[in-house]
C-alpha cells in the first residue's frame, strides 16, 4: 500500500506545515483506522482495501451529520460535512447517477430480475461490480426505482 499511503503522509506533512487543523485531523483519524484494519487481519491492506475503509468512515461521518443536526448541533455537522471533503479526496472517480443505472440495469437482466423482492439478487452483484466507484445509498436507491419499488 506504498502509493496511498505515501500520498497520506505527505498530504499530512502539508496540512501541518499549513496549521491546517481539519485536514490534519482527519488524515490522523484515517491512517489509524488503516492501522486497526491492518492489526483486524494482521496484514498490510494494498491500495484496493483501503477504498471500501474510506467509505465506511464517510458513511459514519453522514451518520453523524444526521444525528448532529437532529440534535440541533450545526456546528458539529458542518465539521464532519468538511471532513468527507477531505476524504473523498483519497477515493477514486465515482460514477455518476446514469452510469449507475446503465450497471444496475445490465445485472437486472442479467439475473432477471422483475420487482422489489429480487433486490437482494442485484444488489449483491452491482455491489461487487461498482465497489469504490458508487455509493451504496445511491445504487439502492438506483435499483429501488428500476424495480419498481
Amino acid at each position: 500500500m506504498t502509493g496511498l499511503r505515501d500520498q497520506l503522509r505527505s498530504d499530512l506533512k502539508d496540512a501541518m506545515r499549513a496549521r491546517d487543523a481539519l485536514r490534519r485531523d482527519t488524515i490522523r483519524f484515517l491512517e489509524a483506522a488503516i492501522k486497526n484494519a491492518e492489526i483486524e487481519s494482521r496484514e498490510a491492506l494494498s491500495d484496493d482495501d483501503v477504498p471500501p475503509l474510506i467509505q465506511r468512515q464517510i458513511k459514519q461521518r453522514r451518520d453523524s451529520i444526521e444525528q448532529f443536526r437532529k440534535g440541533g448541533r450545526d456546528d458539529l455537522a458542518d465539521k464532519e460535512a468538511a471532513e468527507i471533503g477531505v476524504l473523498e479526496a483519497y477515493l477514486p472517480a465515482q460514477l455518476s447517477r446514469d452510469d449507475i443505472v446503465v450497471a444496475a440495469q445490465a445485472v437486472i437482466d442479467e439475473v432477471g430480475a422483475s420487482g422489489v423482492g429480487d433486490k437482494g439478487k442485484v444488489m449483491g452483484p452491482l455491489m461487487g461490480k461498482l465497489r469504490g466507484e458508487a455509493d451504496g445509498r445511491v445504487v439502492n436507491e438506483v435499483v429501488s426505482e428500476l424495480l419498481g419499488g
